[in-house]
């Protein structure tokens, strides 16, 4: 059966970005009759707030969206909070540790601020580090663990990756484009590529739907699926929902939030129709409940282009009803 999941970070309100990734992903499972999980992303301590998280459940029922697995719900591969995970991924560290692919990292801002300035990379990923740690000896390294804890960074085959996503296609990534990234972080922090990676691969996941924002994270998470030797689930990363001149919507920008929709008495119709349109499931922004567009589902007619809400559509989907 297969498996496919929506795992938000409750660092705000949910925007109707958020809403257009989450009903795709999950009329993606329901066309397939499979299982849709809820998992909630929270490992961040001071982004990640409780109020946010019981905000996203209020949001996605007030959407018609259900899960079959999920926090409150259960199910055989809980906990569904990641903060509830951590041993986990510690678990993950040490495998990796074990098997020689994790080195100590001691650079200082400073020096990552300089490695930063230099003009490569995967574009939303930062820049690639450029290993100044991995060949440190023994001594050196307990000379630099006296003045600061370090960071655990994966140690990257240096050999080209390709993927095939379901949206935009074949994915092909150089040698040496991805660096040497950060897994563990100096504070404990566990990394979201490790976290997302073990959750997944310990959920069974098969299917990742998510925002085209997150396709220059996906080599890092192969990396991982090989590493620790999970298989990875197929990918697909749909436009992003954007404002009328083309930026990305903002948890920041609360008139377009989740909540103050609900709080405003918009039908929640309203807002599935416009999303099902935007995501070329209909031919007109017509009031529609998500679960009738479950026959409906494709993604051959989404472009892979950030589509663009116009301020008249934004203003139909706000007016208070």
């Amino acid at each position: 059966m297969r498996r496919g999941r929506f795992a938000p970070t409750p660092s705000g309100p949910m925007h109707i970005g958020n809403a257009f990734t989450a009903l795709l992903a999950w009329l993606q499972m329901r066309h397939a009759s499979g299982t849709f999980v809820l998992r909630i992303e929270d490992i961040d301590g001071p982004r990640s707030r409780p109020e946010y998280t019981q905000l996203i459940v209020e949001d996605l029922t007030w959407m018609g969206l259900d899960w079959d697995e999920g926090p409150a719900t259960g199910g055989l591969y809980g906990p569904y909070l990641q903060s509830q995970r951590l041993e986990l991924y510690e678990q993950a560290v040490r495998r990796l540790e074990r098997s020689g692919r994790l080195y100590p990292c001691y650079c200082s801002r400073a020096e990552l601020a300089a490695i930063a300035s230099a003009p490569h990379g995967l574009a939303s990923e930062g820049s690639v580090y450029t290993g100044l740690c991995k060949a440190l000896s023994e001594e050196d390294r307990a000379r630099k663990a006296q003045i600061k804890p370090p960071s655990l960074r994966v140690a990257v085959p240096e050999r080209s990756f390709s993927f095939a996503d379901g949206m935009a296609g074949v994915q092909h990534v150089l040698p040496g484009a991805l660096g040497d990234f950060v897994v563990k972080r100096a504070d404990g922090q566990f990394s979201y590529q490790l976290a997302v990676v073990v959750d997944d691969a310990a959920m069974e996941i098969t299917d990742v739907l998510r925002g085209a924002d997150l396709l220059d994270s996906t080599p890092r998470q192969l990396v991982l699926y090989e590493l620790l030797e999970a298989a990875p689930p197929s990918f697909c990363h749909v436009p992003l929902l954007c404002g009328p001149e083309g930026g990305r919507l903002s948890k920041r920008d609360r008139s377009l939030s989740l909540a103050t929709l609900r709080a405003a008495g918009i039908p929640p119709e309203r807002l599935i129709g416009h999303l099902a349109y935007a995501a070329g499931l209909l031919d007109r922004p017509e009031p529609a409940k998500a679960a009738e567009l479950v026959p409906l589902f494709t993604l051959e007619r989404l472009s892979g282009q950030r589509i663009a809400l116009s301020r008249e559509t934004l203003g139909l989907l706000t007016a208070s009803a």
